[in-house]
C-alpha cells in the first residue's frame, strides 16, 4: 500500500484492552449513586462512547442525578483504574517500526483521560498526533476525528489507514474515505480484518 502515509489508531480495543476498566470505572458512578451495575449492554455502550455520552446513557431514568453524575465524573481521578488496563502486547514493537516510514496517529472517543493512558504506558512520544471526542465537534462514528488528521498532515483520505475495533469507527473510516482495518472483530465491513497489530506489517509493507 504505496499511498499510506498515515496509521492511525483507536484506543480501546486497539492500543489497549480496556474492558475492565470501563467496567470498574463506570460501575465506581453507579455504585456511588446507588445504582446497580451496568448490563452487558449497557457496558458494550460505554466501550464505544464518550464519557459524556456513557453517563448520560446510565442515568438516562433521572435528570437530577444526571447533572451530579456529570460533575462527580469530572472530578474523579482516573488514574486507579488504569491497573485493569492491557496493553496490546505488539503496540509497541509496531510504532517502533512505523515512524522509520510514517506519521502515526490516535483517534479515540476518549476525552480528559487520554494523555494519564498515554503518560502511564510511555507513549506520548510515540504518535504525531491525538484527537480526542474534545478536539472535535462531533465524536465517532462522525467522521470529525479522521479529517481532522487529513488536514493536520495535509493528505488526502486514501493516504491515512485506520485500525478500529467496533461500529463506531467503522463508519467513521468509511465516512472520511479512509482505508479501514477492524481489530479482532469479523462482524465490520474493512479492507482489512486482523486479529494482532503484528499483522498490520504486512498489511503496509513494513
Amino acid at each position: 500500500m504505496k499511498e499510506i502515509k498515515i496509521v492511525a489508531f483507536d484506543c480501546d480495543g486497539v492500543m489497549f484492552d480496556t474492558i475492565n476498566t470501563n467496567r470498574a470505572y463506570y460501575n465506581h458512578i453507579l455504585a456511588n449513586f446507588g445504582k446497580p451495575e451496568m448490563t452487558q449492554e449497557e457496558l458494550k455502550y460505554v466501550h464505544m462512547h464518550t464519557a459524556d455520552e456513557s453517563i448520560a446513557h446510565l442515568f438516562a431514568d433521572s435528570a437530577s442525578s444526571l447533572n451530579e453524575a456529570i460533575d462527580y465524573c469530572n472530578s474523579l481521578s482516573y488514574m486507579p483504574f488504569l491497573k485493569n488496563m492491557s496493553i496490546e502486547p505488539y503496540l509497541k514493537p509496531l510504532l517502533g517500526k512505523l515512524r522509520k516510514k510514517f506519521n502515526t496517529a490516535i483517534a479515540t472517543n476518549r476525552t480528559t483521560t487520554m494523555d494519564c493512558v498515554l503518560s502511564e504506558n510511555n507513549l506520548e512520544d510515540l504518535f504525531d498526533l491525538v484527537v480526542t471526542a474534545i478536539d472535535v465537534e462531533r465524536p465517532k462514528p462522525y467522521p470529525d476525528s479522521l479529517v481532522k488528521i487529513i488536514n493536520y498532515f495535509n493528505i488526502i483520505p486514501e493516504n491515512l489507514i485506520y485500525i478500529g475495533d467496533s461500529a463506531l469507527d467503522e463508519q467513521a473510516a468509511k465516512a472520511a474515505g479512509v482505508f479501514f482495518v477492524a481489530y479482532n472483530n469479523l462482524s465490520m465491513s474493512a479492507d482489512f480484518h486482523i486479529k494482532s497489530l503484528k499483522e498490520m506489517e504486512s498489511i503496509i509493507n513494513l
